[in-house]
């Protein structure tokens, strides 16, 4: 299916579509190191983003990538201690990055309860959008990131913004999330203002409880309604779906 700018590919189960992402995020990052010699990733948690760095450490091809000059940042994070498991950055580095020879100034983890901020979640997301901006280019407010990862709740929240929430409406770049329904109930976010400046965004969803939030947000939804509706990548939006996320879907607009 595709609109605009926006592309739904479909897949057997999770695991062949966490394969499919990590395949494409490696052809993806040689093809844009080929051109500008670095690129840049934002990374996502839950099964399927974490599923796809896993597919990655272990695929050949991830040599053909030139890890020490890949920025890597994060779209969301728990704000809970740095060693907690619930933490996106510990499950990546597990999965993947303690695996790779980086550059450790180009990782950029959010900040963690008693950290540098200590339980101050919202100087945490001025501290993020900060280091955001000073890494963007000239009249740029974040970087252009060459691909954003996704993930999507059952009811449609994409990062930390929950549908209805205030976060749905915060122009902020990175703001602090408060009364989170799903716990823990303090995160930060990145917003829709930051998301979409990426030049690709990857919504990688799977499972039959997630099927009625997909059909949604692709047959026009508003973004209060389905956060999910509301990303957009500025050259491309791919929704990567397993068969179960996708069976509200017509087949005749899946591809596969």
């Amino acid at each position: 299916m595709t609109g605009a700018n926006r592309t739904v590919v479909v897949f057997k189960d999770p695991d062949v579509l966490a394969a499919s992402i990590a395949a494409r995020l490696l052809t993806r990052l040689v093809d844009v190191q080929a051109v500008r010699g670095e690129a840049s990733i934002v990374l996502t948690g839950g099964g399927v983003g974490i599923g796809a760095l896993r597919h990655v450490r272990e695929s050949p091809a991830r040599a053909a990538v030139d890890w020490r000059h890949v920025d890597i940042w994060w779209g969301d994070e728990r704000f809970v201690p740095a060693d907690d498991p619930a933490r996106n950055e510990r499950q990546a580095r597990e999965a993947l990055l303690d695996h790779l020879d980086l550059d450790p100034a180009r990782v950029h983890p959010m900040g963690a309860l008693g950290g540098p901020d200590g339980d101050d979640a919202d100087a945490a997301a001025t501290r993020y959008a900060a280091e955001l901006a000073a890494a963007a280019g000239p009249d740029q407010e974040v970087p252009a990131f060459d691909v954003l990862m996704l993930g999507m709740g059952p009811e449609g929240h994409v990062a930390s913004i929950f549908p209805e929430s205030p976060a749905v409406h915060d122009e902020r770049t990175v703001f602090a999330v408060h009364g989170c329904p799903k716990p823990p109930p303090t995160r930060i976010s990145m917003g829709f203002r930051t998301i979409n400046c990426a030049r690709e965004v990857w919504l990688g969803v799977a499972g039959a409880d997630k099927a009625t939030a997909v059909a949604m947000a692709l047959r026009g939804a508003g973004r209060a309604q389905i956060p999910a509706a509301g990303v957009e990548g500025r050259l491309q939006t791919l929704w990567l779906l397993d068969e179960a996320a996708a069976a509200q879907l017509p087949r005749d607009l899946r591809r596969r």
